[in-house]
């Protein structure tokens, strides 16, 4: 028996044949390079996984034969599910943690400020590690000069709130050294999800020619004051009951199930709620069936700009010039409000930028958009 060689491919895994009945490792059936070994490291919150997914078309232009490799949180691995970008995902635990550090990269995307994602990206084997990593004092560090305008913008105030006027993408990429071409987002649904998109439609009793305007009611529970009262939701929803044409969709996770229950038990069938514990990727399906999304600055926004829908969003804790709504929407900010944003859990100012939300418009631009 000759020598074995291992073959540079994707597909060659060392422990099955990539196709029944082959020998790759003697005669490679369709042979794709590796090129250029990347990972990117993002362990953030599940919105910022899914705006980090806009540097990918970037990445593939520069390095246009390679093999991309994610990290990630286990609660937002199902987000990169379907990803054409990406060649392998890796929930964030121990087991992974052990195969990518024998493993060697060419260039490693350290996307994330924080200590535990820092410290992993020093662990690697890689020629090149750009973005933020951690020093020998545990301090978190900007890694290359493009990123340290990133980094600075989260130790200012005055740059974060007040000065800064580029999205949060165009900082990414600058960041991680590559071109900014304002990509979108990359959030892919399987046919089999379409399929079901479709046919919950005709079930819920929503026709091929009605649309659909969407509330994503609630947010995380890390920054609870990022949803509009169950009072501001009613008034919006009384506004727009009764259009013909038109269906009101409830959408969420499980941390707004008794909320959305709850607006079910005042509207009744002004609305229709879809379910909110059937996983990350349902909930994608079921945002998927609206023509319009109306929400705070949360997951929910996040996956809505994904789906490349009609998003009107309003702010007031968090920095709206940081979210690109690729000219397919609205943001209200609260105009004038001194203290926003301010990125704080808890309000001392009995929660102003909420009061002014302005539910009027945010009906009126729901209507201009459906009705055109």
């Amino acid at each position: 028996m000759h020598p074995l060689t291992i073959p540079d491919c994707k597909r060659f895994t060392g422990y099955k044949p990539c196709f029944p009945q082959t020998t790759c490792y003697e005669n490679c059936v369709q042979h794709e390079p590796m090129g250029t070994k990347i990972l990117i490291i993002n362990l953030d919150a599940m919105g910022a996984v899914v705006q980090t997914t806009a540097m990918l078309p970037a990445v593939k232009r520069a390095y246009p034969r390679s093999h991309i490799t994610w990290i990630t949180e286990k609660n937002a691995f199902r987000l990169l599910e379907n990803n054409p970008y990406l060649d392998a995902v890796y929930a964030w635990e121990p087991e992974s943690w052990l195969i990518l550090q024998n493993m060697e990269f060419d260039v490693v995307y350290s996307t994330d400020k924080t200590k535990r994602s820092t410290a992993f990206a020093k662990t690697l084997r890689a020629k090149e590690t750009l973005g933020f990593g951690m020093n020998a004092d545990g301090k978190i560090v900007p890694l290359n000069p493009e990123a340290e305008y990133s980094y600075t913008l989260g130790l200012n105030d005055q740059m974060k709130f007040r000065e800064n006027t580029q999205f949060g993408t165009q900082i990414l990429h600058e960041s991680m050294r590559l071109e900014y071409k304002r990509d979108e987002y990359v959030l892919e649904l399987s046919d089999a999800e379409k399929k079901y998109c479709k046919a919950y439609k005709a079930e819920a009793g929503i026709g091929d020619h009605e649309k659909v305007i969407g509330f994503n009611t609630g947010c995380s529970y890390l920054y609870p004051n990022k949803k509009m009262t169950l009072d501001q939701h009613m008034d919006l929803i009384n506004r727009l009951s009764g259009v013909d044409g038109v269906k009101l969709v409830l959408v969420g996770g499980p941390e707004d199930t008794e909320r959305n229950a709850e607006l079910v038990r005042r509207a009744g069938d002004k609305v229709i709620s879809t379910p909110t514990t059937e996983g990350v990727r349902r909930g994608i399906c079921y945002e998927n069936i609206c023509d319009v999304v109306i929400t705070g600055d949360s997951f929910g926004m996040h996956v809505a700009i994904g789906l490349k829908k009609f998003v009107i969003a309003w702010f007031g804790l968090s920095c709206w010039s940081e979210i690109d709504l690729y000219n397919r929407g609205v943001k209200l900010i609260p105009e004038g409000l001194a203290c926003a944003p301010c990125w704080r859990k808890q309000c001392p100012f009995d929660l102003e930028c909420i009061a002014m939300i302005d539910t009027e418009r945010i009906a009126r631009e729901a209507l201009r958009f459906v009705q055109q």
